[in-house]
C-alpha cells in the first residue's frame, strides 16, 4: 500500500514541470506585504504595518482573477495562496494587534493574538476542504482577507485619531474586538462574497461616477474611508447575504 502511495507521488511529481509565473507573482507580493507588515509592527511602525496588510489584500485579490483570466489555475497556486494568506492575513494582523496594544495585557494579550492566528488557520483549512460544495455567492464566516482588512483599517483609523498609545483600557477593548473578528472567521454567519458581481458586463453610468467619488474620498482621507468601508461590510455583509438568499 505504501509502495503505491510512493509511486503515485513520484508520478505526480514527474508530471509537474514548472509553475505559472504571473499569478504566483501576485501571491508572492501578498506574502511580501504580510511579512513586511510583521517587520514594521516589530519596529513600532504601525501605520506602515497597516498599509502593508492592505496592499497584500490587493495582491491577494488579483492573483486568483489573473489566474482565471489567463487560464493559469493550478493546484500549486491554490496551496501557495493559502500559505501566503496565513502569513499576510493571520500572522501579520495578530502581531500588529499585539505589538500595538495587546502587549499591555501580558500573557493574556499574546494568547488572544494566537487565538486570532488559530482561527485564521482553521478558517483557511475549512475553506480549502469545502470549495467544491460551497455557494460562491457567500462566505461561511468572514473571509480572512476581509478580517485582516477590518483589523488594519481599524488600527490605522485609531492611529489617525491620535491613539498611538491607549494603554490598558484600549488593550481590553482591542482584546474583545480581536476575539469577535477571530470568532466570525470560523462562524457559520454568511457574508456576501461579491464574486458574482460582474465587471465585464454593462453597468449603469452612475457606477462609474460613484467609483470616482470613492477614489477621491480615499485619496482625501484613506484611514477614515477604509475604516467605515470595512465596518459597513462587517455589519451589512450578513444582511446582504440574507437578502440575496431570499431572492434566490
Amino acid at each position: 500500500m505504501e509502495d503505491k502511495k510512493v509511486n503515485k507521488q513520484q508520478e505526480t511529481s514527474a508530471n509537474i514541470k514548472g509553475i505559472y509565473l504571473l499569478p504566483n507573482l501576485f501571491t508572492t507580493a501578498g506574502l511580501f506585504g504580510g511579512f513586511y507588515s510583521i517587520v514594521a509592527a516589530m519596529q513600532h511602525k504601525f501605520e506602515v504595518a497597516c498599509i502593508a496588510i492592505l496592499i497584500a489584500m490587493i495582491a491577494d485579490g488579483l492573483d486568483g482573477r489573473v489566474a482565471r483570466l489567463t487560464h493559469t489555475e493550478s493546484a500549486f497556486g491554490v496551496e501557495y495562496d493559502s500559505l501566503a494568506d496565513m502569513v499576510a492575513f493571520g500572522l501579520a494582523p495578530a502581531l500588529l494587534l499585539f505589538s500595538w496594544s495587546l502587549h499591555y495585557l501580558g500573557k493574556l494579550g499574546w494568547l488572544i493574538a494566537f487565538f486570532y492566528v488559530a482561527c485564521t488557520a482553521l478558517r483557511l483549512a475549512r475553506f480549502n476542504t469545502q470549495t467544491e460544495n460551497a455557494d460562491k455567492r457567500f462566505y461561511k464566516g468572514i473571509a480572512c482577507t476581509a478580517a485582516a482588512g477590518v483589523v488594519a483599517s481599524t488600527v490605522w483609523y485609531l492611529l489617525a485619531l491620535g491613539l498611538n498609545d491607549g494603554g490598558r483600557l484600549l488593550a481590553i477593548i482591542m482584546a474583545i474586538f480581536t476575539i469577535i473578528i477571530a470568532v466570525l472567521q470560523v462562524s457559520n454567519v454568511k457574508f456576501y462574497s461579491f464574486k458574482t458581481f460582474g465587471l465585464k458586463g454593462v453597468v449603469p453610468f452612475m457606477f462609474l461616477v460613484v467609483f470616482v467619488i470613492v477614489l477621491i474620498a480615499l485619496a482625501f482621507d484613506p484611514p477614515r474611508v477604509l475604516f467605515f468601508s470595512f465596518a459597513a461590510y462587517l455589519i451589512l455583509g450578513p444582511f446582504i447575504a440574507w437578502r440575496v438568499t431570499r431572492k434566490g
